[in-house]
């Protein structure tokens, strides 16, 4: 039998009013949940997904608004309740009750000032009639069934005292503290290591199984919501593109959006690395006995006792023109790593050797020379510009430190051929990095990178905060732009999927060490280690 619908939007439109302004996040999307079910929700940055979920939980910011529509919760068959409409003492009641939401970024859910445990006890006083001490025994409970190991210290523990997967799960606990009917889960994947993901999102199927609530997830990766949804809909700048059965939806695609979204996964559109990196190829850097150690405890005088080895005796080469992709879990010690290797962060010991010269033993004469050659592309591109400096000028500003260009004309006129090179615009030259897109500002870091004529790039998880077509759109700005300026990249990644796509070699970091290292298609069809076998396993598949 059919199960009926538990929730149904109908003709939703909601916009954001700034100075008179109105701007449409969502226009005229109708779509239903039934009892049971996982509706997955799948699109890029702006595409209205989040805002969904927001008006879903009446918790829209005061600039939003919904504008038409009606959205319908069937908790009671005989007594459906509008929610748009509905008294506030109404929602406050279904709001973490009988709808509950586990968001993007825990750090930021949680209350920094308060013990994790104390913070889903006091949803549960909120909504149920009993005792703190019966509340703790409940939470506690709650730890268990989402298998945070050491339950009664993590419900003492403060949100900055627990990993990133740790933290996710006390907001899964928190969100099923009252056994609600409708489980909204906001990219709650994403900002999580892939193992850590896969837990999570075993985790999620585990509990709905012996929960059986109806479960919203919405993301714009399409391997982690083909894992977990059962229908999934696709959205595009407010608008619903494609709906259907998962598997139908992920094998028969109809719109030509969603064709373009399955074709940039990076879990099906890469193609085989086959290139060959021989050791006869020249050695563009040697990392020998690489160690990069910081100090974790220090006697009452100041001596320290214990050390955090970051990177802990690594030794690899880089060959010229070829892409290493450098990868592992958070804490693993990439990016580390790659700072020590531009000595942007000074080693405890060993050597970097680049062009035959140990980078530690250059005179003070020749380190502009190689600080030129030797560039970095950081993860966050925003953090990483000056906010209140044109893109133009933060170009062109490295350039002129290192008398690139007769003078600041020649420098105007390189920049503005770079911005084209990357796929922007000379117009772009006079703009701040807030008018821009994170796809566009990754372009302009990009663009500053090869201000200087490197030879050698650092990509530090460039990509990772990146929708999937503009990842896919930044690959392949990067493959273009080795081949033309004859660069050699050392790819950071936490993900696997993603170096596959870009990557000739492969090195695996774990605790500070380099625990594996091979061409990409060896590395992948024959990890000799367990821990990459784990990291290949963790991958999500589109059925």
């Amino acid at each position: 039998m059919p199960q009926p619908n538990l929730l149904e939007i109908n003709d939703l439109r909601i916009s954001f009013i700034s100075n008179q302004t109105e701007v449409k996040a969502v226009n005229s999307i109708s779509f239903h949940l039934k009892k049971g079910e996982t509706l997955g929700i799948v699109g890029e940055s702006g595409s209205g997904k989040s805002v969904t979920a927001l008006a879903l939980m009446g918790l829209l910011p005061t600039t939003a608004r919904v504008v038409n529509g009606k959205i319908i919760f069937h908790k009671n068959a005989n007594n459906p309740i509008e929610l748009v409409t509905a008294k506030t003492t109404e929602l406050q009641h279904i709001r973490g009750n009988e709808i509950a939401m586990v968001f993007q970024e825990p750090m930021t859910s949680l209350n920094p000032v308060f013990q994790c445990g104390h913070q889903v006890m006091e949803a549960i006083l909120q909504h149920q009639k009993t005792n703190k001490s019966a509340a703790k025994i409940q939470v506690i409970a709650l730890f268990q069934k989402v298998k945070l190991a050491d339950p009664e210290r993590i419900f003492q523990s403060y949100p900055h005292q627990l990993s990133g997967g740790q933290r996710q799960r006390v907001m899964i606990a928190m969100a099923l503290s009252c056994n609600p009917s409708i489980l909204i889960a906001d990219e709650p994947t994403s900002a999580l290591d892939v193992t850590v993901q896969r837990a999570i999102l075993d985790l999620i199927k585990e509990l709905k199984q012996e929960w059986g609530g109806s479960t919203i997830f919405i993301s714009h990766d399409l391997g982690v919501v083909a894992e977990v949804a059962d229908r999934v809909l696709v959205m595009k700048q407010g608008e619903i593109m494609e709906e259907g059965l998962t598997k139908e939806v992920f094998h028969y695609a109809k719109h030509e959006y969603t064709k373009g979204l399955l074709r940039d996964s990076k879990y099906q559109s890469f193609k085989q690395n086959t290139k060959k990196v021989h050791p006869e190829k020249q050695v563009v850097l040697k990392i020998n006995n690489l160690s990069t150690w910081f100090p974790s405890k220090n006697t009452f005088y100041g001596k320290t006792t214990e050390y955090v080895k970051a990177v802990d005796e690594v030794n690899f080469n880089i060959y010229k023109g070829e892409t290493l992709g450098l990868v592992g879990e958070s804490g693993s010690g990439k990016t580390t790593l790659g700072r020590s290797i531009l000595h942007l962060q000074n080693p405890t010991g060993g050597e970097v050797v680049y062009d035959g010269n140990k980078m530690h033993d250059l005179p003070e004469n020749k380190w502009k020379n190689v600080r030129k050659d030797l560039q970095i592309i950081f993860q966050d591109p925003y953090s990483s510009l000056n906010p209140k400096m044109m893109v133009g000028k933060a170009i062109e500003e490295p350039m002129k430190v290192h008398g690139i260009g007769a003078d600041d004309k020649e420098r105007h006129q390189l920049t503005l051929q770079l911005l084209e090179k990357v796929g922007l615009e000379a117009e772009h030259y006079w703009r701040f990095p807030k008018e821009f897109s994170g796809g566009q500002r990754q372009r302009i870091c990009i663009a500053r990178a090869l201000a200087l004529k490197p030879r050698f790039i650092v990509c530090d998880e460039c990509v990772s905060a990146l929708d999937v077509t503009v990842q896919a759109k930044i690959l392949k700005l990067l493959k273009q732009l080795q081949e033309e300026f004859k660069l050699t990249y050392l790819f950071i990644s936490h993900d696997l999927a993603l170096i596959r796509q870009i990557a000739d070699r492969i090195a695996v970091m774990k605790d500070g060490k380099i625990i594996e290292l091979g061409l990409t298609q060896d590395i992948f069809t024959e990890p000799a280690n367990t821990y990459t076998r784990q990291l290949i396993t963790a991958i999500p598949n589109i059925p």
